[in-house]
């Protein structure tokens, strides 16, 4: 089949509903392998791709610019691990809403002693979705910052948690973490369907179910509303991209790990060539408007969301604002060397920061083998997302 004929099949599939035989189509068209001349089956699954799910490569780094931060537990490993979804889960095939009912992993992985991690579910008319709430010890009913946690393909919030310790900082920083999750009813792989339009606009589809959460938590814990952030990895991230473009109001910073821009894909097969290649140039969506600050982590190796993506978020949030900009490189003893790059505004806050990480691949920089899609090696992605979260608030009115 010539290319276009693929595309066109693969979007009459996609249509159809079957995804997967859709992804595995233009997976093999990307990778330039012989594809079938007859629709594909759709009795055989087990031979084929699974749908937009992450994968496993990626690297760790720590700044040398500044004085030098605590390694991540796990950074003496050598090499970089995987740790497959729950093995029952898989065998069973249960919904991440099933696992949610089970008792939480109450390991010092996810929450550290005295802290909470609770359920909760938000509805609405555009459906539900249920969630992971960290408290951190020391909540006594004073405001407290607000991270909304947007995790990957065939992930869940409680493996989300473990891979990144986003749990543990925040146990420090004295911050609220919401971690949304995505069932497999909404989408095969637990992937957050960025490249759907109609999950790319306010007051519609998933969008408005991560505002909602979001706000449900501000009105039954006391959150300091002008401290509220939304991060991501790979789907997650271009969720979180999408979130600081249509919520501007609600976020006041947004960090993207291996993600890609709000709108550079509208269906499936344009969302495979935008993480193959990096999508058509992105609308620029701050207009007048000062950009949404953003972190930005992305591996030069990564194969699976190309590299090209990490730069357009960063031009699609700068728009036409004049910045002056900073380089920094260094290097994490025994680990991976990066480029920094802050880009700052006319008073000198930086409110672009982009982590070009060299030689890393697709997985959360400088996370734990306690969760799943994550390098050890650094540098510590949580860490410097949640210190410039911190940096940023809203502005008073």
């Amino acid at each position: 089949m010539l290319n276009q004929d693929i595309i066109r099949e693969a979007t009459r599939l996609t249509r159809a509903g079957q995804l997967v035989e859709a992804t595995a189509l233009l997976q093999r068209m990307l990778r330039g392998e012989p594809t079938p001349d007859a629709p594909a089956d759709t009795g055989g699954r087990a031979a084929l791709a699974g749908p937009l799910i992450i994968d496993v490569r990626a690297n760790v780094v720590e700044e040398t610019d500044r004085p030098p931060q605590s390694e991540p537990a796990t950074t003496a490993q050598p090499r970089m691990r995987r740790t497959l979804p729950d093995r029952k889960e898989a065998r069973s095939g249960i919904g991440l809403r099933d696992v949610m009912k089970r008792a939480p992993r109450s390991t010092p992985d996810i929450v550290p002693e005295g802290a909470r991690f609770i359920e909760g579910t938000y509805s609405s008319p555009a459906g539900s979705r249920a969630y992971r709430l960290f408290i951190p010890s020391g909540y006594r009913q004073q405001p407290l910052p607000l991270v909304v946690m947007l995790h990957g393909c065939t992930q869940s919030p409680d493996d989300f948690a473990a891979g990144t310790r986003m749990n543990l900082l925040a146990e420090e920083h004295h911050c609220f973490v919401a971690y949304p999750a995505q069932p497999s009813r909404a989408n095969q792989a637990k992937c957050w369907n960025w490249f759907r339009t109609a999950d790319q606009q306010r007051g519609r589809g998933e969008p408005s179910l991560i505002a909602g959460i979001t706000r449900q938590i501000m009105d039954d814990y006391l959150v300091d509303r002008k401290r509220v952030y939304v991060g991501g990895l790979s789907a997650g991230a271009a969720a979180a991209a999408i979130m600081g473009a249509t919520y501007n109001d609600l976020y006041a910073a947004i960090g993207i790990h291996s993600g890609l821009a709000c709108g550079v894909a509208t269906d499936l097969p344009s969302a495979l060539v935008a993480m193959r290649q990096g999508g058509p140039n992105p609308k620029v969506i701050s207009g007048d408007r000062p950009p949404v600050p953003t972190i930005i982590f992305h591996g030069d190796r990564d194969t699976t969301v190309h590299p090209n993506n990490g730069d357009q978020i960063l031009e699609q949030s700068l728009g036409a604002t004049r910045t002056q900009k900073k380089v920094h490189r260094g290097q994490v003893p025994g680990g991976h060397a990066y480029t920094r790059t802050i880009l700052s505004d006319a008073h000198g806050r930086g409110i672009l920061e982009h982590w070009n990480i060299h030689g890393a691949g697709h997985a959360w920089s400088g996370g734990s083998p306690a969760g799943s899609y994550t390098d050890p090696r650094g540098p510590d992605a949580t860490r410097e997302m949640l210190r410039f979260f911190l940096e940023h608030s809203h502005l008073e009115e």
